[in-house]
C-alpha cells in the first residue's frame, strides 16, 4: 500500500474532569448568568415531530480497553518525522470524527453570547479572551483520537437552547484541513475557521502544531477577532500516564477597535509550577494596557486590574519570584522526563478579580466514557426523525464510528479499513480521469480580516437539498 494513500492521524485531544476549586469571596462573578444546556449540567429537551425528545447522558457503551496494545510498535519508527501519513488502529480511536471534535469549540457558546450583550470593547475582549481559553479546554484527559475525516465528509449541529447553528466539512485530504462555520440563529454572531494540525514524534510525546485561523464576528457591534490556537505536547505515548500541556502565545485582535489581547500559556517547567496556567494582558489601541487575564485553561479565568495585579505581585514573594525566572522557549523535543508532574495547587484569586469562565465538571461516569463531557456524549447522536434530512456525508452516518460507539472493535475496524479503501480508490478514479475534487459547503477565498488564504463557507447548506452530496460510506 502506497504510504500516500494512508489517512491522517488527528490530533489527539485531552481535557480535566476536575471543577475549578478556587475561594470565590474576593471575586466578582462575571458569568451569572451563563446559558445552560449540553455543554452544562442542566438537562436539556427538544421537542421533535414524537414529542418531547431528551439528549443523552450516556454512551451506548463503555469504552474499549487498550490494555492489550501497544502504540510503541506503530510509532516506533517515526520519531522525529511529522505523522501525516500513518495509520492508527481503530482501538486508539474515540468515536467522534474530529469534525465533531472541532464543534466542541461552542460548548461555553453562552460566552460568545454575553460578549455581545457588552456595550464596552474592552469587556468584550475580555470575555471572547475567555471563550478562546475554553475552546481548548475541551481537550484534557482525552487520550482517545477522534476519526479522520473523510474527504467530503460533513457534520452539522443545530442547537436551539444555545441559540446557534453549525456546519464542517473535510475539505482536503493531502494535506488534511478541516472548516467549520457557525452562526447565531438571532444573526449576532458568526464563528468560522479552518484546521491543519501538524503532528510529530518525538520518541515519548507528540507534538501538535494547530495551523488554521479563528474568526469571530460580532454583527452587532461590527466587530470581527481572529487568533490561532496554542501549541499543544502529549506526554508518555509509550509508557505512564497519558498527559497534555499547552504552551506558546495567543494573539487576539480586534481589528475593528485595534485592542488587543496577548495571551502566554505557559509551558510545564520546572517541578510542574507552571502546569495549565495561562496569563496575558489586554491593551487598547494606544497600547495602554487594560486588564490582566489569569487563569488555567483547565479550570477557570479571571480578569484584573493592571494596577491591582502589580501590587499583589509585589506584596506576594512567591509570585516575585516566579515572575523573575527567565521565559525560554518550549518544545517536546529531547524531554527528558515526561512524567506527570504532581497535583498543584488550583488558581489563586487576587482580591477584586472578575470570574470570567469556569469549566463545567464532567459527569461521573466520565472516564469510563472516553472522559467526554456532558456536551461531547450528545454529539454522535442520531435524534429522532433526524436521518431523514441529513445530507449521506454527515459523520453520524459513518458505520465504522457507530460500531465503536456500541463497543464493536471488530466491526469498527473492518468498517474503517473499507471507507479507507473506497476513499483510495475514488482517488484513483478521479487521477485517471483528470478529475479534481470540488468542495461542497465551503470554497477557497482570503480572509477579509487577515487578508491571508482561508476556507469560507459558500452558504445554503441549511436548505437542505443534497441530492449532488457525494456517496462517501
Amino acid at each position: 500500500m502506497n504510504s500516500e494513500e494512508e489517512f491522517y492521524d488527528a490530533e489527539t485531544g485531552l481535557e480535566s474532569d476536575d471543577s475549578c476549586e478556587v475561594s470565590f469571596k474576593d471575586a466578582l462573578v462575571y458569568d451569572s448568568e451563563q446559558v445552560t444546556g449540553g455543554g452544562g449540567t442542566t438537562t436539556t429537551t427538544t421537542t421533535q415531530e414524537n414529542g418531547v425528545w431528551e439528549r443523552r447522558k450516556t454512551l451506548p457503551a463503555e469504552m474499549i480497553s487498550r490494555n492489550n496494545f501497544s502504540v510503541w510498535s506503530i510509532l516506533k519508527k517515526c520519531i522525529g518525522m511529522e505523522l501525516s501519513k500513518i495509520a492508527m488502529p481503530v482501538v486508539f480511536n474515540e468515536p467522534l470524527s474530529f469534525l465533531q471534535r472541532i464543534s466542541e469549540y461552542m460548548e461555553h457558546t453562552h460566552l460568545i453570547h454575553k460578549a455581545c450583550s457588552l456595550s464596552d470593547s474592552i469587556d468584550r475582549m475580555q470575555v471572547v479572551a475567555a471563550f478562546a481559553v475554553s475552546a481548548v479546554a475541551s481537550q484534557w484527559e482525552r487520550t482517545g483520537k477522534p476519526f479522520n475525516p473523510l474527504l467530503g465528509e460533513t457534520y452539522e449541529l443545530i442547537r436551539q437552547d444555545e441559540g446557534y447553528r453549525l456546519i464542517s466539512e473535510q475539505v482536503s485530504h493531502h494535506p488534511p484541513v478541516s472548516a467549520f462555520h457557525a452562526q447565531s440563529l438571532k444573526q449576532e454572531f458568526e464563528f468560522h475557521g479552518s484546521i491543519y494540525p501538524k503532528l510529530k514524534f518525538w520518541g515519548k510525546s507528540v507534538e501538535a502544531e494547530p495551523k488554521g485561523t479563528m474568526t469571530l464576528e460580532l454583527l452587532k457591534h461590527k466587530e470581527a477577532y481572529t487568533w490561532t490556537n496554542p501549541m499543544c505536547c502529549v506526554h508518555n505515548i509509550i509508557l505512564g500516564k497519558l498527559w497534555i500541556e499547552q504552551y506558546g502565545t495567543v494573539e487576539i485582535v480586534n481589528h475593528s477597535t485595534g485592542d488587543k489581547c496577548v495571551l502566554n500559556f505557559k509551558p510545564c517547567g520546572m517541578f510542574g509550577k507552571e502546569l495549565h496556567k495561562v496569563e496575558g494582558y489586554i491593551q487598547d489601541k494606544s497600547k495602554k494596557k487594560r486588564r490582566v487575564i489569569y487563569g488555567k485553561w483547565t479550570e477557570c479565568m479571571y480578569s484584573v486590574d493592571p494596577k491591582v495585579y502589580e501590587a499583589y505581585k509585589k506584596s506576594d514573594k512567591k509570585m516575585v519570584g516566579d515572575s523573575k525566572k527567565p521565559k525560554s522557549e518550549h518544545s517536546c523535543e529531547g524531554d527528558e522526563d515526561d512524567e506527570l508532574p504532581g497535583v498543584q495547587e488550583t488558581v489563586t484569586v487576587i482580591p477584586g478579580s472578575a470570574l470570567l469562565w469556569r469549566i463545567t465538571p464532567r459527569p461521573a461516569h466520565s472516564a469510563q466514557m472516553y472522559n467526554f463531557t456532558t456536551f461531547a456524549m450528545t454529539l454522535n447522536e442520531l435524534e429522532p426523525s433526524m436521518e431523514r434530512v441529513l445530507p449521506p456525508t454527515d459523520c453520524r452516518l459513518r458505520p465504522d464510528i457507530r460500531a465503536m460507539e456500541n463497543a464493536d472493535i471488530d466491526a469498527a475496524s473492518t468498517e474503517k479499513e473499507r471507507l479507507e479503501e473506497k476513499q483510495r480508490a475514488s482517488r484513483r478514479e478521479r487521477s485517471k480521469d483528470e478529475e479534481e475534487w470540488s468542495t461542497r459547503w465551503f470554497h477557497l477565498g482570503t480572509n477579509p480580516h487577515t487578508g491571508a488564504e482561508d476556507w469560507l463557507y459558500t452558504g445554503g447548506y441549511f436548505d437542505r437539498n443534497y441530492t449532488d452530496c457525494p456517496n462517501i460510506y
